[in-house]
């Protein structure tokens, strides 16, 4: 089997991350911040890369914040994203977000075997954000998303919006979020199949320790899956955690438990659901980097770089 082929058999078997619909790359992370701490990014309110998690997590960002995030996946995969954040007076604050994965370049052939040429595979997704206050220290959020994909000559594309609320505690560094990701439409199909968009219905919470440079994420996800109870839907949980080691220094980590359960080939999983970072203020730069474990297929190599414009 051709080898980029085996990775993209791989990813929709064990990752659960494009195993459902056309438009499962709408949940892949991409902010090595993000993923680092599994993505339970639902609560956070001080990073652009908010945008892909809770639109109303934008509200309590301060300047023109702006992210770009890069992410190894297995063989020739690659993926990308771009994150930014502006206020305006009187208006509130708007964001701007983009997500985009290539599968590489894939031979075509006849049915008979014969080769014709090379093609390739692809999905994007545009964002335009918005949040304001709802009350004090209460916000909200919305996105609009025009999704495309494409395949050889191939294309489908829909159309989305994301939903956000925000709490905060500030007196005691709680915040706690809600959103509902990925909920539209499919506008045009590949060539007859109907697909439906990944709806995400999350809550979580973060909380930074007064005493400690601490910050935990907890995050419920996939809560309008169908399950055997009611309580079975809070078996999706990402958290992680970040520890400030002085001025320019920043350590993560994290832990999934649904992909902890999918990859486990056997009896083991090895490490996977589990993931690590780093991040490294230069100057008016962070740099960051995360390890996310696959198991025993491989692991998820994310790199990113943001800044702030006064």
């Amino acid at each position: 089997m051709n080898k980029k082929l085996l990775a993209l058999v791989l990813v929709i078997t064990f990752s659960n991350i494009y195993s459902q619909t056309t438009y499962e790359f709408l949940r892949l992370d991409t902010s090595p911040r993000a993923a680092a701490v599994a993505g339970s990014f639902v609560a956070n309110s001080d990073d652009p890369n908010v945008i892909f998690y809770n639109p109303a997590g934008i509200n309590l960002l301060s300047n023109t914040p702006v992210s770009f995030s890069f992410l190894k996946h297995l063989m020739d995969i690659n993926s990308a994203s771009l994150a930014l954040s502006k206020e305006y007076d009187e208006l509130g604050r708007f964001s701007l977000g983009i997500k985009y994965i290539n599968y590489g370049e894939f031979t075509k052939a006849t049915s008979e075997g014969t080769k014709t040429g090379n093609f390739g595979a692809g999905d994007i997704a545009f964002i335009v954000g918005y949040g304001n206050e709802l009350g004090e220290n209460f916000y909200y959020g919305t996105n609009v998303k025009f999704i495309y994909s494409g395949i050889a000559d191939y294309s489908s594309t829909a159309l989305a919006v994301d939903l956000g609320l925000l709490y905060t505690l500030p007196d005691d560094n709680w915040n706690f979020g809600f959103s509902v990701l990925n909920l539209g439409t499919q506008l045009s199909k590949y060539i007859d199949k109907s697909e439906d968009l990944p709806l995400d219905i999350r809550l979580g919470f973060s909380k930074r320790l007064e005493k400690v440079p601490f910050r935990f994420f907890w995050s419920f996800n996939k809560l309008n899956e169908e399950e055997g109870s009611f309580f079975d839907r809070f078996k999706q949980i990402t958290f992680g955690g970040e520890f400030k080691l002085g001025q320019s220094l920043n350590l993560r980590f994290g832990y999934d438990t649904e992909k902890r359960k999918d990859l486990k080939i056997g009896t083991t999983a090895g490490l996977a659901g589990f993931s690590l970072g780093l991040g490294f203020n230069a100057a008016s730069y962070t740099v960051d980097y995360s390890f996310s474990s696959m198991g025993s297929i491989g692991a998820l190599h994310r790199f990113g770089i943001s800044t702030n414009f006064d």
